[in-house]
């Protein structure tokens, strides 16, 4: 290994270190003073830094898993004031807000589209499966089928 690669690899381990204590932990109060110590930077280098290995600074970053995270809880019948809370919001106002600003639905209207696609799925499931993998696997008569597209 060149010596000069060595500095660049380990500044990037503890920026993956970080990273995973952010997807780890996303739900518990954490700020980023907590997530620079550990990553053992300090905090203005360590947003340079991490917004230089993934695009976004760790607070950025830590919004996104937590909506990504909410929309999981959505899509499994979570209520909404349950997803906010669990995934490490105080507020529900807040929550509301940035889950409208950033999947643009509020959080009631995509869990209510979420109960859609569900119900859609049971009373038609073959609408969801590209219909060359139902053809190939015998699931559908190409002469006789009755195969309706989603209508989500």
């Amino acid at each position: 290994m060149i010596a000069d690669q060595y500095p660049k690899v380990y500044l990037y381990r503890r920026i993956v270190q970080a990273k995973l204590f952010i997807d780890n932990n996303y739900a518990d109060k954490i700020d980023l003073n907590g997530i620079s110590d550990e990553a053992y930077f300090s905090k203005f280098h360590f947003i340079r830094l991490f917004k230089s290995a993934y695009g976004k600074t760790p607070h950025q970053y830590l919004k996104y898993v937590r909506i990504e995270k909410a929309k999981e809880l959505l899509k499994n019948n979570s209520t909404v004031s349950e997803a906010c809370f669990l995934v490490g919001f105080d507020s529900l106002s807040s929550f509301s807000g940035l889950f409208s600003k950033v999947v643009g639905k509020s959080p009631s209207g995509y869990l209510k589209h979420q109960q859609e696609v569900q119900k859609q799925i049971s009373l038609t499931p073959l609408a969801f499966v590209p219909g060359c993998y139902a053809y190939q696997h015998g699931w559908l008569d190409p002469e006789n089928s009755n195969f309706e597209e989603p209508d989500i």
